[in-house]
């Protein structure tokens, strides 16, 4: 049996971060340590009731051991930032549990709506505003709020499982929370920019991050630009960084129905497609895509475009594209502090794995608008050859992999 200061150690910040790294760290190598062999060097340096400073200070250089430059402890006010990623808007994450029921799987971001009402790591969420969650995703509880964005509050009925309450018991409680985003700016801006005497209205889109807006806003500008008269769209990522995997996933649905937009890989190689919902769909297949990227188009921004790209909906021009393919999930610590630990890696529909490669496009040089040295980001669109876009989405010179 453990001694009581190994108890007390077992008990600390350094040693929830060092259980996360055990179970969910995609590289089982621990960039070549024995992991448990680190727990014991680290909790020999932490001694007995470090203050929190020392806490925080092993268990980031802990981390760093790892040689993951995506890996990192988020102090508490980092830890808050990050909120503007929160997809529900009350600063709780929801995730499956073993049985796919629905559970609250971090620790509320402190001072979040979510914290105040009391929700626990491990409660399990029974309802979101009186709809059951039975056989539901975290997407379709993202979904479900979405079609109500400016709605003032989220009621999530919640049940506390007990040591002796069998599977389904518990003590249940609805929690009214205020629905909360951080100030988050609309990362959408749009235009027509041309109309061709052949009849195309290009639909220009620019998308600057994947925040908690970003979908609602995308829909506004597909109708607004439809409406108009848009048939052929281009879509400016450039310089686009990134954000929220889940909203690469929920916009790629508007571009195309039930085909699979990326596969995620973790770290005990088990491969999980992500599908496009069957009835999002905005923007017919007869309207012809160009995704445009950079060097500064990463992460999310990757995922939509292989996804596009690999099932013949878009076509790619710009500059390679940055190369960062691995998954981070934020985890809360108990004193109020975070953890991003890379947990998995993104793969493209055809198979192409993004990390340190990126994604090719097919149109570079002088098929490609404006001064891409050009401090401002040009919104011309006058190069874009949309009867050759045509043709590099047909079947003849494209051809999507099998579902």
């Amino acid at each position: 049996s453990l001694s009581p200061l190994k108890l007390e150690q077992r008990n600390s910040v350094l040693d929830e971060a060092w259980r996360l790294v055990d179970k969910y760290y995609i590289d089982r190598s621990f960039n070549g340590q024995d992991w448990n062999e680190v727990r014991d060097r680290y909790e020999d340096k932490l001694g007995s009731k470090p203050n929190d400073d020392k806490v925080m200070s092993l268990t980031t250089e802990m981390i760093k051991s790892l040689g993951d430059k995506y890996s990192r402890v988020l102090d508490r006010k980092s830890y808050a930032q990050i909120q503007k990623f929160d997809l529900i808007g009350v600063g709780a994450t929801l995730m499956p549990d073993g049985n796919k029921k629905l559970i609250v799987g971090a620790p509320p971001i402190p001072g979040s709506a979510a914290e105040e009402a009391g929700l626990l790591v491990g409660d399990f969420i029974d309802a979101v505003n009186g709809i059951s969650t039975d056989g539901r995703t975290a997407f379709d509880i993202i979904d479900q709020i979405g079609e109500n964005p400016n709605a003032k509050e989220i009621t999530m009925t919640a049940r506390t499982q007990g040591a002796n309450d069998l599977p389904g018991e518990g003590k249940v409680r609805d929690v009214t929370m205020l629905h909360q985003f951080a100030e988050v700016k609309d990362p959408v801006s749009f235009k027509i920019t041309e109309r061709r005497d052949d009849g195309t209205n290009v639909g220009y889109i620019r998308i600057s991050e994947f925040n908690s807006l970003v979908k609602p806003s995308l829909e506004t500008a597909i109708k607004a630009l439809e409406d108009d008269g848009a048939n052929a769209f281009v879509l400016d990522l450039r310089s686009n960084h990134g954000g929220a995997f889940q909203s690469a996933v929920e916009i790629a649905g508007l571009f195309m129905k039930d085909k699979v937009a990326t596969s995620v890989v973790d770290s005990n190689q088990v491969e999980l497609p992500f599908k496009t919902p069957g009835d999002k769909m905005m923007v017919p297949k007869s309207d012809p895509v160009v995704i445009w990227i950079d060097g500064g188009s990463a992460s999310a921004t990757e995922v939509l475009a292989g996804a596009l790209h690999d099932q013949c909906r878009a076509v790619v021009m710009g500059q390679k594209s940055f190369g960062k393919g691995l998954i981070q999930a934020v985890y809360g610590l108990k004193n109020g502090s975070g953890l991003v630990l890379t947990v998995a890696k993104y793969i493209t529909p055809a198979g192409t794995d993004i990390q340190g490669v990126g994604i090719n496009p097919d149109i570079t040089g002088n098929g490609v608008p404006g001064n891409l040295m050009s401090l401002i980001m040009s919104t011309d669109t006058s190069r874009v050859d949309f009867n050759d876009i045509k043709e590099r989405l047909g079947p003849s010179m494209c051809k999507a992999p099998d579902q």
